[in-house]
């Protein structure tokens, strides 16, 4: 493996699709697709039980949420239950990727706003009234924090504090810098934590990819509202 794969996120993406091939990666690696994620569930289930079967590997693992629908929790709440996902040997971070100006292009999301409503508002009402999403109220139990990706190396504006616009206002195709995502996911999260742990319930890390690339500002921001980061290469620049 090049080491600079985990350095170049264009690099990883390329090893990400198999043989290059996006069209693969939707048919192998998604849990919603044509075929309800069947092909995912099934390998995914064959590396629990080689981590199951020697008793002391554990893993970390990822599963996406993009918040262009508000349906998405209540789907991965579904595959992850009927295809019985949850292992002593595996915790799950929900990986949130940075790329609301993707579906902004694609007519998905007006605005900012609307991204985080998705992310979001399923898993406070789930968390009010578990009775009225049951799949999903059972699913929180199951992972253990946020993560949030992208390409740190893109190009971004600064964020200059009296020019900021609230994210209901922010609805160009445009991608809200890095910072900008952080302190609104580390805002709702801290909310939830709070609400969870008032009913007795498990409460989220917010651990997103920092320091891959891109500007330092990126460690700062993480280093004011997350509770530890994933990656750090630059740390060691």
């Amino acid at each position: 493996m090049d080491r600079n794969t985990f350095q170049r996120f264009d690099r990883f993406n390329a090893n990400y699709n198999p043989v290059g091939k996006m069209m693969l990666r939707e048919i192998f690696m998604k849990t919603d697709n044509y075929i309800d994620g069947l092909f995912f569930a099934e390998l995914l289930q064959e590396v629990i039980a080689d981590l199951e079967a020697s008793k002391y590997q554990h893993a970390e693992l990822r599963l996406s949420i993009q918040g262009k629908s508000i349906d998405e929790w209540e789907k991965l709440a579904t595959w992850f239950l009927k295809n019985k996902m949850h292992s002593t040997n595996v915790s799950y971070m929900i990986q949130i990727p940075r790329i609301y100006n993707v579906h902004h292009a694609n007519g998905k999301l007006k605005n900012f706003q609307e991204l985080l409503t998705n992310l979001f508002q399923p898993l406070f009402d789930a968390t009010i009234n578990p009775e009225s999403q049951p799949d999903l109220f059972r699913f929180m139990l199951l992972f253990t924090g946020f993560d949030s990706v992208d390409d740190e190396s893109k190009p971004e504006k600064l964020l200059i504090a009296n020019n900021m616009v609230c994210p209901d206002q922010w609805d160009t195709n445009e991608n809200p810098p890095y910072a900008y995502y952080l302190f609104y996911m580390y805002a709702n999260i801290l909310t939830l934590n709070q609400l969870r742990r008032s009913r007795g319930l498990n409460t989220y890390q917010f651990r997103p990819h920092c320091g891959e690339a891109g500007d330092v500002s990126h460690l700062t921001a993480a280093y004011m509202f997350a509770e530890n980061i994933s990656h750090g290469l630059v740390l060691r620049q």
